[in-house]
């Protein structure tokens, strides 16, 4: 063999026993699946890529805002701030999971899954021009896990460290090789302006206008009444195919109301826009007005493919009186479901029976030999029940009478070393039992005054305590309530995101959606067998084992759920013949440039 062929050779064998070389690719999807736009793409498909520029897009907010930071743990930020943000990447809504290049044009992921490497675009800046550097992706990540929320640390827990190998380039490097998720996740990080903070204090919640880089600016903040945000007309991304038939609104407002009624009746006439209504009786009842009836007024139910996760009245185990199980279930047993669904909401509801509902994420009938799997290991940890019963919630017949249930609650309260004495329930201890019910939405009190009525003939007190936003937030982030009304959302692929409702690192975090206060090493577990899970079908039946455990938990007393998302909309407002599968959309609408809104300028009004 020649010498130059030996060379050839040798290095020919130095490259096969290389790993193989990760490639850039401009998007990615949880499993390697290829994503459903090439890399040529000219738009996504839920947009009208012709969409017209212009006009304001009102709408209303509910308690008000102290804060234009939403990235810490204190004052209650102004709706949609996040808008002034780009992130590294964007979330398409017609996909279960996959993300596509937006400050990052590029992506390069090892192929274990041990590092991923951002490649930013040259042109992405921020408002005031100054450029978008790796070293503000370094910055943002660093403050966040030091100064954030402590969302941000759990979230982000399994990052070893990021670097900035040259301007346009930022490396994260992992701590683990099998948290699939945690490459989308960063993707997900917007990029904060480090020139911009080094004058400022990032923990400092304040009403000073954010330096940003996305499609709007903050233009107009009247403290406690509204925030109008205006289309940045130089937007640096405005071209890219991920955001072409998007942001078309050339200014959006958000006016201030403290009770939904009243916003309700502002809508109807004319103060803004558009509104997802969340009340039943609302929707059946509330639009039979002139404005509806000629077509002015748009009711609309889009589609909702997205999981509906969990809403439920939530305990605080935090609190003694909620520590044994049998409590819990006798609690949940005197909510009666079907009466409430026929008196209150027209029959427009299904009852929530799974933290994963509407997907096919839900646990149902018996375990699967998959889900025996992963429960096995944690028999006498986890309830019995989940090997052997399949989960149901009662059923009454509608009437409001619910002896049979409170029959059973009586019976179990009774196991718990519960009793009557006086006509007063007590404790194990002997002490009278009263719950307070935290509540900052005027809405549920019609719910929870017939469940208040139940739990009275049982002996059990009852306050349903409603105080204002600002105050129930931080009553949340200090554990001080013993019931609220909560929802666990989630997407069509879960992970990181359940350490924070679940784990027991999150109970004690005051900004974490652990608000049940869980702290149960099998559930830790499952969390993370979810999060490492190596395929899709992994994932649906590690959900599913979670799913079971939480239900037979008692955690939550399940409320209900929709199929669709029901909006009311003005007719001058515009959106696509296609909306997408995961999302309403908002950022694909429009302004109809040839019809005349019903009020030119929301009336002046003080917050609500």
């Amino acid at each position: 063999m020649k010498p130059t062929h030996r060379l050839a050779c040798s290095l020919l064998f130095a490259c096969l026993s290389l790993p193989a070389l990760a490639a850039p690719q401009h998007a990615l999807t949880l499993y390697d699946e290829p994503p459903k736009y090439p890399a040529d793409f000219k738009h996504f498909d839920y947009v009208n890529p012709d969409a017209p520029k212009g006009g304001t897009f009102r709408q209303s907010s509910f308690g008000g805002f102290d804060s234009l930071n939403p990235f810490i743990n204190k004052g209650v930020s102004a709706d949609n701030v996040s808008i002034i943000y780009d992130t590294l990447m964007r979330q398409s809504q017609d996909e279960p999971f996959t993300e596509y290049g937006l400050v990052a044009g590029k992506i390069e992921k090892a192929p274990d899954n041990s590092w991923v490497r951002f490649y930013l675009r040259p042109e992405a800046r921020f408002h005031d021009g100054h450029p978008m550097r790796a070293e503000d992706v370094v910055f943002t990540f660093n403050t966040l896990i030091k100064d954030g929320a402590p969302l941000y640390r759990q979230y982000y827990g399994d990052v070893a460290e990021v670097v900035a190998e040259d301007p346009l380039k930022v490396l994260f490097k992992f701590k683990h090789t099998n948290n699939r998720e945690l490459p989308l996740i960063l993707g997900q990080l917007p990029v904060l302006p480090k020139h911009w903070y080094q004058t400022r204090e990032f923990t400092r919640g304040n009403l000073e206008p954010p330096l940003g880089s996305g499609p709007y600016k903050v233009a107009e903040v009247k403290a406690g009444r509204s925030i109008r945000y205006e289309r940045v007309k130089d937007y640096w991304a405005k071209d890219l195919p991920i955001n072409r038939g998007t942001y078309n609104f050339d200014a959006m407002t958000f006016d201030v109301y403290r009770d939904n009624n009243v916003a309700l009746e502002a809508l109807k006439a004319g103060a803004f826009d558009y509104e997802l209504e969340m009340s039943a009786k609302n929707w059946a009842t509330a639009y039979d007005v002139p404005a509806v009836r000629d077509g002015r007024l748009i009711k609309e139910e889009i589609p909702n493919g997205n999981p509906v996760g969990m809403q439920g009245f939530i305990f605080n185990l935090r609190k003694p009186v909620f520590q044994d199980v049998r409590v819990r279930k006798a609690l949940s047993l005197l909510f009666d479901f079907e009466w409430t669904n026929k008196q209150l909401f027209n029959g427009a509801y299904i009852r929530t029976d799974s933290f994963f509902e509407n997907s096919e994420m839900a646990a149902s009938g018996l375990p699967s030999p998959a889900e025996l799997k992963i429960l096995e290991p944690l028999r006498g940890k986890v309830p019995e029940q989940v090997f052997t019963e399949a989960f149901a919630n009662p059923v009454s017949d509608g009437s409001g009478m619910i002896r049979e249930q409170q029959r059973q609650a009586y019976k179990l309260l009774q196991e718990a070393g519960w009793k009557i004495v006086d006509d007063k329930m007590v404790d194990k201890d002997g002490k009278p039992v009263s719950i307070e019910f935290l509540l900052a939405q005027t809405q549920f009190e019609r719910v929870l005054l017939p469940f208040k009525r139940n739990l009275a003939d049982l002996g059990i007190g009852f306050e349903i305590r409603r105080v204002d936003v600002s105050q129930y937030i931080n009553r949340l982030r200090s554990r001080d309530f013993d019931m609220i009304v909560g929802g666990y959302p989630q997407s069509n692929s879960p992970g990181n995101e359940q350490r924070e409702f679940w784990s027991s690192a999150a109970a004690d975090n005051p900004g974490s959606r652990n608000f049940i206060g869980l702290r149960a090493p099998a559930i830790d577990q499952l969390v993370e067998a979810l999060i490492n899970a190596n395929s899709r079908q992994s994932l649906i039946d590690h959900c599913r084992a979670l799913d079971r455990v939480l239900q037979w938990g008692y955690y939550v007393v399940p409320n209900w759920h929709i199929k669709t998302n029901r909006v009311a909309y003005w007719n001058h407002i515009g959106h696509p013949k296609v909306s997408p599968k995961y999302d309403v959309g908002i950022d694909t609408w429009w302004i109809k440039p040839d019809v005349t809104p019903a009020v030119t300028e929301a009336p002046a009004h003080e917050a609500q």
